[in-house]
């Protein structure tokens, strides 16, 4: 695979000065999380790489919504009639999904254990972490699919937006302040998640057929949980801490349209994909709900990233990203109705040109920047000549 130099030597000068700088607020990963993620780091052998920890957490998320995919491509599984996914793929979903929470929150602790911290496995965490919000979303659907007692494959393209706007918000948040304020939802959803799946598995999916009170359903729940997450909870508390940065006058962008600058290519990415959805010819989120949400939660990826490495460098966010001008023209192509037969066969070959380029780019930063950082380190090390 080829690489490409997609980090500017103003960006990798920007990250030779970069410093951590996040705060934990919930009490769930304060009281819990970090007290059990600190003893599970002392079992771990210090010949682990975080990154290594990091990546592995990311693959179980893949494992899962793979296995899922195989059991229930098409969100039906858990409709009434439907051949249920079994208790044991419920079970591995679980153990998956708590595993990957838990890797998530140890391998920055055994990066600092091992005095082993670097930008790289920040930046490797975080975009991974930006990618990962498709999977466990598109997998947890599966508990209630798109029965009648489930939520429309609608609903859930709205439900993945909120999900990937609250991923984002904190991201801006950091773009403007220079700390990375980590979102309560975060924890609390893959808690739940967890739960819901060993429930799942050991009373059957039968169980949310029932509804819970009068005409209000799990699924109202599910829905209620991801939406009020973003604007009880994730919104919130990012104006608050832009504004409290504002106050106290430590705003890394003065103007308006700087500070709102991250916020363009997922807005421009948001409006391609529903206007997809929308004048599909085809109905194509009906037909391919998996391999669409696929396609849309790898590109917020890639634009994340390149967010990422703007924050972490302290430089200067692009207004629009590249990957949005060719998806511009497929649903424009699309939408005119000129390719209806061949629509399920342009969104497979997008979604593969979204993926190849996602972790070609992946790929090339970590590689750039590993480069960059062992120069750096190597040019520390080395007595001066003078």
């Amino acid at each position: 695979m080829a690489l490409y130099d997609y980090v500017t030597q103003e960006q990798l000068s920007g990250f030779d000065k970069y410093k951590y700088s996040a705060v934990d607020s919930n009490p769930l990963s304060i009281y819990v999380m970090h007290p059990f993620w600190n003893s599970v780091v002392k079992v771990l052998p210090t010949w682990i790489a975080p990154n290594l920890i990091t990546f592995t957490g990311f693959m179980f998320l893949v494992l899962t919504f793979t296995m899922l995919s195989f059991f229930d491509f098409d969100f039906y599984a858990s409709g009434k009639g439907y051949t249920h996914v079994p208790s044991l793929v419920w079970i591995a979903a679980g153990l998956f999904n708590f595993l990957a929470y838990t890797l998530d929150g140890v391998d920055g602790k055994q990066a600092r254990r091992t005095n082993s911290s670097t930008p790289l496995g920040e930046l490797f965490d975080h975009g991974l972490d930006s990618w990962a919000c498709v999977f466990f979303v598109a997998t947890v659907y599966s508990v209630f699919g798109r029965g009648d007692t489930g939520v429309s494959v609608v609903t859930l393209y709205y439900l993945l937006w909120v999900v990937l706007f609250s991923f984002i918000l904190s991201h801006w948040e950091k773009y403007n302040t220079g700390i990375l304020f980590l979102p309560w939802g975060y924890d609390i959803s893959q808690v739940t998640i967890s739960i819901v799946y060993f429930i799942t598995a050991l009373v059957g999916v039968e169980t949310w057929y029932k509804p819970v009170i009068w005409n209000i359903y799990y699924r109202d729940f599910f829905t209620v949980m991801i939406v009020g997450c973003l604007f009880v909870v994730t919104l919130p508390m990012s104006l608050y801490n832009v504004f409290k940065a504002y106050r106290n006058n430590t705003l890394k962008h003065s103007s308006v349209y700087e500070a709102l600058l991250p916020f363009f290519s997922p807005v421009v990415l948001f409006v391609l994909s529903t206007l997809w959805i929308s004048f599909s010819p085809t109905d194509i989120v009906q037909r391919q709900p998996r391999i669409f949400y696929l396609m849309v939660g790898t590109a917020f990826s890639n634009v994340t990233c390149k967010l990422i490495v703007c924050q972490m460098s302290n430089t200067r966010c692009k207004p629009l990203s590249l990957l949005l001008l060719p998806m511009t023209a497929v649903v424009l192509l699309v939408i005119s109705g000129t390719v209806q037969q061949s629509e399920t066969l342009i969104l497979y070959i997008w979604t593969a040109v979204v993926l190849f380029t996602h972790i070609h780019y992946g790929v090339s930063v970590v590689k750039q920047l590993s480069d960059h950082f062992n120069i750096y380190a190597f040019s520390l090390k080395k007595p001066n000549s003078d």
